[in-house]
């Protein structure tokens, strides 16, 4: 929480937020976040609006697993809240950093990706690991030539 309001003093950044609906987790980010001027609190979204919404950024901050392998897909790059990812093949493509709970790990990174053009560059234009969104144009094509 400590580094996000540090990465939301710069005046180029707004921040759309899923929140999860437990009150332990919800009240903190509202008490903290709800009145903020560049902060949206949103519910988790349902998988089509979430994917306009990340198609729409231009990082992601993350501890989820399944949002490390939807990202690349748009050329987002990822900075993991966790200190291990059970998706390794992300950071070893280059499309997600770890950056752990360490609050100067995860300002330095968001700053250095928001400032340095060559790093954002690299991390959005690696190849995604994860697929290329077009499994089921191959599958379709392998059961029409059954």
């Amino acid at each position: 929480m400590n580094a996000l309001e540090t990465i939301l003093s710069r005046e180029d950044v707004a921040v759309v937020l899923p929140v999860h609906p437990n009150p332990n987790v919800r009240d903190v980010f509202a008490t903290r976040l709800a009145d903020h001027p560049r902060v949206v609190l949103i519910s988790p979204q349902e998988y089509t609006d979430f994917v306009s919404l990340l198609s729409m950024s231009h990082l992601v901050l993350t501890d989820s697993g399944g949002v490390q392998e939807e990202a690349p897909t748009f050329g987002k790059p990822v900075l993991v809240m966790r200190e291990t990812t059970e998706r390794p093949e992300g950071v070893e493509a280059g499309t997600a950093r770890l950056v752990g709970a360490n609050y100067d790990r995860i300002v330095g990174e968001t700053f250095r990706l928001l400032d340095d053009d060559g790093a954002y560059a690299a991390m959005s234009r690696s190849h995604n690991p994860f697929g290329d969104g077009r499994a089921s144009e191959r599958i379709v094509k392998v059961l029409l030539d059954a």
